[in-house]
């Protein structure tokens, strides 16, 4: 599955090792994605996100949430759907 850069986006910090779990399972799926490095710019992230954790994965503009939503959006199928109406 490609996907255009804009479509998937993921908000992380570099030191995040939930965030390199969920870069895995976006790259293991040939997604292509758009990353924003926080940084310490934690309200940036609330602001965007209305959350205070990375990762934060986005889909076609639907916010599938951190690692642990992202990897149970994978094994119900769900996000491979996402991706799908997304093209």
């Amino acid at each position: 599955m490609n996907q255009s850069q804009a479509d998937t986006l993921i908000y992380l910090t570099q030191t995040c090792p939930f965030c390199h779990r969920a870069r895995r399972l976006l790259d293991g799926k040939g997604v292509q994605y758009e990353v924003i490095d926080i940084g310490g710019d934690w309200e940036l992230l609330k602001e965007k996100t209305g959350r205070h954790t990375v990762p934060q994965v986005f889909v076609g503009g639907h916010h599938v949430g951190g690692f642990d939503d992202l990897s149970a959006a994978e094994a119900s199928g769900q996000l491979d759907q996402l991706l799908a109406s997304d093209n």
